[in-house]
């Protein structure tokens, strides 16, 4: 597939691969992370329009933009990452490690990651971000880009780890990508969303110390 999109897995990735390789990433991201992102943008806007009734939509425009910034520079971050990977054959044609033991450790990690309190913060104001938009309010364009960005960085500090999962089934799998953008919608706004990501957590590390062990 990705010898049919230009890219060889033989051969040294050129400029061009790696912003290929970015702007799917960006995609699946802003994708991922649309559903889950629709409540706390609504919301946004309902409380601007209140405040302010006239020139609400362009600020927030901003606000989503801030957001969406944050997590295009994750794609950039992964990008960088999947071509060290390349540099270093250990990627696949499917755009994923073709390490097991590489694939065990990542999905340890962050299956561990899902269990700390910081994940637990992190979702706890990705469920309740009205606490959030009270208290760092600001009025204007850069003020809400700025509150979209804030909001992004809690959000990527919420989800950064189920993303790392994509390094292990493939950027390309779609149906892992769908498949995760459900956990995360899950988390954000399912009634038991903070056991979700317990179970999710215990999932991924289970089956990194499984992917682990077949090289044993």
């Amino acid at each position: 597939m990705m010898a049919d999109m230009g890219m060889r897995m033989d051969v040294p990735w050129s400029g061009a691969d790696v912003f290929f390789t970015f702007a799917m990433w960006a995609v699946m991201m802003v994708g991922m992370m649309a559903a889950s992102a629709a409540p706390v943008i609504l919301l946004f806007a309902a409380m601007y329009r209140r405040r302010r009734p006239h020139g609400w939509p362009i600020v927030v425009f901003a606000f989503g933009a801030g957001y969406l910034l944050v997590w295009i520079g994750f794609s950039a971050g992964a990008a960088f990452t999947q071509w060290a990977l390349h540099q270093a054959a250990l990627l696949s044609p499917m755009m994923k490690t073709s390490s097991p033991r590489l694939a065990g450790a990542i999905l340890i990690l962050a299956g561990i990651y899902q269990l700390t309190p910081f994940k637990g913060a992190c979702l706890t104001h990705c469920r309740s971000p009205l606490g959030f938009l009270m208290s760092r309010w600001r009025d204007g364009i850069a003020g809400a880009l700025r509150l979209g960005i804030e909001h992004g960085t809690y959000c990527l500090g919420c989800c950064w780890a189920l993303m790392c999962v994509l390094f292990v089934v493939g950027v390309m799998n779609l149906v892992w990508v769908a498949a995760l953008a459900i956990v995360v919608l899950a988390e954000k706004i399912a009634p038991a969303g903070a056991i979700v990501a317990r179970v999710a957590g215990i999932v991924m590390i289970t089956a990194g110390v499984l992917a682990w062990s077949t090289t044993l």
